[in-house]
């Protein structure tokens, strides 16, 4: 074939912006190697071309300095200024050359000039641009990329995240994955995880019922063997696992849980242990090595587990953990273990999330706010099977809009008050060193992660985590409603999304029937 037919044959998708140099590479090798004339080039480029955008977060958005660009790329950045140069002029021959969007949209920043703005890159050389959940993709068309959906409104669509359950059910928890084929009889769902709605034809059998927790508890076991062989920590596997596993970072409000564990903590030592469940609180994940406060969190984690595990008072209640190198390996033992699933990110910062969805086909009970793909997963499951709580997106702008001040909701709960001041006070110092910074951050007018915001309705979401993990068989019906209803959440379904509306592609050969049990010979990843 012709390499100008190679938007007949191609498809590329970006993932994040970390890959947009691939545009002007194309271009570079279309009009170098190639001889294609300009007009042309761009065409193929852009069919070849869409982009995936993962954060709603502008610092998050890639830019690479002008300077080390040149450098390093020079005939690549002449290539982004021609491109950026017959955009602007589509721009102004729309708009007007003193519309402001002029200076928004522009690949260059211009408020330096000194920078490539990655994504934008990225959606000008793309023939579209989608997010990875409902609610990401909406607030993506309407704040960080409003100007771009309003000038391409064709390229903005959304294709909700999913994970392959031949890695997270099939090798991660071989013992529910029995149970499973057991029940709904061969393979197949393995293909096809919409299958698994066929549990709950089985959900008032309480033989099952208690076979499916004999899984969960097995699983505990083995994580809580982990934790002992690594940190040599002993943590009971008939408490509740309260699980967070995720990238440390202030949107996803690990610090939100550590406050809940430091103000159940004084609880307990206070004799209040009323409603309350024995809970492990396991925390893991990794951060960007120069994220000064992440660090501080992570430091201010495992000071608060040396402070409880040294407390006599506190051990048969509470115990916290931070599970330490973090990658696929652990989570495969972590996932299959958690019974309560913290996916607590401020709403309206997280695309999607996907071990929403690992821990939710595992039968860990989700306790979220309404973001990224919790929202689908409410919808799926079923609101009365997660812990909902806190603002929603909407609210969050609302008040940052209006004027935060955290300190009024530290002044109308003592409780919190006390565990704040016990953070900066040095209680959890083990270094000598009290975590005022961590203070500073919670009480800074406009705080924009809303923790001190949501505290109450966190707290009250937990008492009634615990409320139901004292009914073991209504804790069980749940988990396994949380099992059975995640089958929109399978790669295979995204996947097929991309193909059928981004690439263009169809099946070289005949998908394999969900029915034929062949396709659980499979081994997958």
């Amino acid at each position: 074939h012709p390499v100008t037919d190679l938007d007949r044959h191609v498809a590329i998708q970006l993932n994040d912006t970390h890959p947009a140099l691939a545009v002007p590479e194309l271009m570079r090798l279309l009009l170098d190697e190639h001889g294609v004339e300009w007009e042309r080039a761009w065409e193929i480029v852009t069919n070849v071309f869409s982009y995936t955008n993962h954060t709603l977060l502008p610092e998050a958005l890639e830019t690479w300095p002008l300077p080390f660009f040149e450098r390093l790329l020079p005939r690549h950045l002449g290539i982004v200024f021609r491109i950026n140069s017959e955009f602007l002029a589509r721009l102004d021959e729309r708009f007007g050359p003193q519309d402001g969007r002029r200076a928004s949209m522009s690949l260059i920043d211009e408020s330096d000039g000194q920078h490539v703005r990655m994504a934008h890159l990225a959606i000008v050389g793309s023939h579209a641009v989608n997010g990875v959940a409902e609610l990401h993709s909406r607030l993506m068309r309407e704040t960080i990329f409003r100007d771009f959906a309003e000038f391409f409104p064709e390229r903005f669509t959304s294709v909700t995240n999913g994970i392959t359950p031949r890695r997270w059910l099939r090798q991660a928890n071989p013992g529910l994955s029995r149970l499973i084929e057991e029940r709904i009889g061969g393979r197949a769902w393995q293909r096809d995880l919409g299958l698994l709605r066929g549990l709950e034809d089985h959900l008032g059998d309480a033989g099952f019922r208690e076979e499916y927790m004999a899984v969960k508890r097995a699983n505990k076991e083995r994580l809580a063997h982990l934790v002992a062989t690594e940190l040599e920590v002993a943590i009971d596997p008939a408490s509740l696992f309260d699980v967070q596993i995720k990238r440390i970072h202030e949107y996803k409000r690990q610090l939100l849980n550590l406050l809940h564990v430091i103000y159940r903590y004084n609880r307990i030592r206070a004799g209040r242990t009323e409603g309350l469940v024995p809970r492990t609180v396991i925390f893991s994940g990794k951060a960007a090595p120069g994220y000064v406060m992440a660090k501080n969190i992570l430091q201010l984690i495992n000071n608060v587990a040396r402070t409880i595990d040294a407390d006599p008072a506190a051990r048969d209640w509470l115990r916290v953990v931070f599970i330490p190198d973090y990658d696929v390996s652990t989570a495969e033992i972590i996932v299959p273990a958690a019974d309560l699933s913290e996916q607590i990110s401020t709403a309206g910062m997280e695309a999607s999330g996907t071990g929403n969805m690992k821990l939710a086909l595992n039968g860990a009970l989700t306790i979220g706010t309404l973001d990224g793909a919790n929202i689908e997963i409410r919808d799926e499951v079923g609101a009365e099977n997660l812990f909902v709580f806190g603002l929603t997106a909407e609210e969050v702008a609302d008040m940052l809009a209006r004027g935060y001040d955290p300190g009024r909701f530290l002044a109308a709960d003592p409780e919190l008050d006390e565990v704040v001041g016990m953070i900066r006070g040095g209680a959890f110092a083990g270094d000598g060193e009290a975590y005022g910074d961590i203070v500073d951050a919670l009480l800074a007018p406009g705080e924009r992660y809303m923790i001190l915001a949501d505290f109450a309705a966190y707290a009250a979401a937990q008492a009634a985590a615990d409320a139901l993990y004292a009914q073991p068989d209504a804790w069980a019906r749940r988990a396994i409603l949380n099992t059975a209803r995640v089958g929109r959440f399978s790669s295979d379904r995204s996947i097929e999304e991309y193909a059928a509306r981004i690439w263009r592609a169809a099946p070289s050969i005949e998908r394999q029937s969900a029915a034929d049990p062949a396709v659980g010979t499979e081994q997958g990843g």
